[in-house]
């Protein structure tokens, strides 16, 4: 029988190992941590009855991926559950800006830049059902409808502080650049725009939605499905070359490139090992879980609506703080997001306590404690928030990087989305998923996509592996099939 190993079990691993399972291989699935799932798990934090999600929270690439079109979701008990506001953006003395599902709704409350946002997003947002499979494809290759991809070029390709100019008030602009700040790049950057609209274009087709009963309830609903289909898991291994692996044709490898080029050392052909060494890591998230009595008492109750809220300021302020974070520079009020999920998903509070979660941009490798930071960006626009927390749980950079050695310094989206990162993976390839070595293939969040629970990666990087098996196949068949 064919076999396979995927090391790690994020997002990613599992859907390979979904896509080989279902190809008729054996995969045995070997994570370092005790517990599967990389950051698409859930927690009780920071006190008992809280469900909080431990990293990946509310998922708009989610719904719409062709790798989630293959999941039959009320089978495995997993249900989609959205907010009734997707983001908000609180602004100082003015009103905030408001991210809907429908671009019309959305429109109707940007007044005169609505019909510049519904023009920039909207039509990419209809066709979103064609144009998801071609944007969480690699980019290097002649793409299917190419035009739409051309459209959504004119909102993606210049940077965001660029594209930021086409609305001519703050609400809007404000809006537009907390979404752009996802990417957790400088916004003056060409094609760092990429991100943020690919968020808002699949947010107004299918929303930002989380999963009822935390993140982890997929993760786990997941890997039970494997298991069913004799995916085996191996818990607490940390895999530190290939020959430490029991023998198998295929290899997937669902980790940082620094890693997977320490994995393959020598085996990798030099070039290919320089390159996923050179791969850079991005800044860091310093997370924050509250357990808040009542909310959070924002100024604009609408916003507690919101399952996602952008903390940052004016597009201008966004800009300065995001350039410093890139230049390992530490500010004084940091870009902060803030999770809502009970907004959407009232089952994860406790009676009046809510769980809130916070993210904070800081530079990479920030040894500093950025929470009374992130305290105080909640507190600017919500006077009171201080006085209604029960208790809090931090997470350093350096904690997060102990917890998941793909999240090197803090880095939660597995490498710098810089233009060329984010758009090729670790090398200049047309198929950003090869290492070098047949029949072992790099699967993580630093490849086309990029991060989420998507699993576009992973799906991605295992039709690649089934082409190799195909390719191998044939040429045994070939060379040694008996003369007739």
């Amino acid at each position: 029988m064919t076999t396979a190993v995927v090391v790690g079990s994020g997002p990613n691993g599992l859907a390979a190992a979904t896509v080989l399972a279902r190809a008729g291989v054996q995969v045995t699935v070997v994570e370092a941590a005790e517990q599967l799932g990389g950051g698409a798990r859930s927690t009780e934090s920071p006190i008992s009855g809280l469900v909080q999600d431990h990293c990946a929270a509310v998922h708009p690439m989610a719904p719409g991926s062709p790798f989630f079109k293959t999941l039959d979701l009320e089978a495995m008990g997993v249900r989609w559950a959205r907010a009734p506001i997707d983001a908000a953006h609180p602004l100082d003395g003015a009103e905030p800006g408001f991210l809907h599902t429908s671009v019309d709704e959305t429109a109707a409350g940007l007044g005169r830049d609505g019909a510049r946002w519904a023009g920039a997003f909207g039509p990419s947002a209809r066709a979103f059902d064609r144009l998801s499979g071609v944007i969480m494809s690699p980019m290097l290759r002649v793409p299917r409808h190419p035009l739409l991809l051309a459209r959504m070029g004119l909102v993606a390709g210049p940077p965001p502080s660029l594209v930021g100019k086409l609305f001519r008030d703050e609400r809007a602009r404000a809006l537009f650049m907390g979404v752009a700040a996802h990417a957790c790049q400088p916004l003056t950057q060409p094609l760092v725009t990429g991100i943020g609209a690919g968020i808002i274009i699949a947010g107004h087709a299918v929303g930002w939605p989380v999963i009822e009963g935390g993140t982890g309830r997929f993760t786990d609903a997941h890997i039970e499905m494997l298991r069913g289909m004799g995916v085996r898991f191996e818990t607490g291994q940390r895999v530190n070359r290939l020959y430490e692996l029991p023998p198998r044709d295929i290899t997937m490898l669902d980790v940082h490139p620094r890693i997977a080029a320490g994995i393959l050392a020598e085996q990798q052909p030099a070039r290919a090992r320089a390159a996923f060494r050179r791969f850079k890591p991005g800044p860091a998230a310093f997370k924050v879980d509250f357990a808040v009595d009542g909310g959070v008492p924002w100024l604009d109750e609408r916003v507690s609506q919101a399952g996602t809220v952008h903390l940052g300021g004016s597009a201008e302020e966004i800009v300065a703080t995001e350039r410093d974070v890139g230049a390992g520079r530490m500010p004084a009020r940091p870009f902060v997001l803030v999770g809502q999920q009970a907004a959407a998903d009232p089952t994860r509070a406790s009676g009046s306590i809510v769980p809130i979660y916070a993210y904070a941009h800081v530079p990479a490798g920030y040894s500093g404690d950025a929470t009374e930071a992130i305290i105080a960006q909640i507190e600017r626009f919500a006077p009171g928030f201080r006085e209604r927390i029960v208790a809090l749980s931090s997470r350093t950079t350096a904690e997060s990087e102990a917890e998941n050695e793909n999240f090197l310094g803090g880095d939660i989206l597995t490498g710098a989305k810089s233009p060329l990162q984010f758009l090729l993976g670790p090398r200049l390839s047309a198929h950003p998923y090869d290492t070098g070595i047949p029949g072992v293939y790099l699967c993580s969040a630093a490849t086309p996509p990029g991060p989420g629970i998507h699993g576009m990666g992973g799906y991605n990087s295992a039709q690649r592996a089934l082409q190799f098996l195909q390719h191998r196949s044939a040429v045994h068949t070939e060379v040694y099939e008996p003369c007739r």
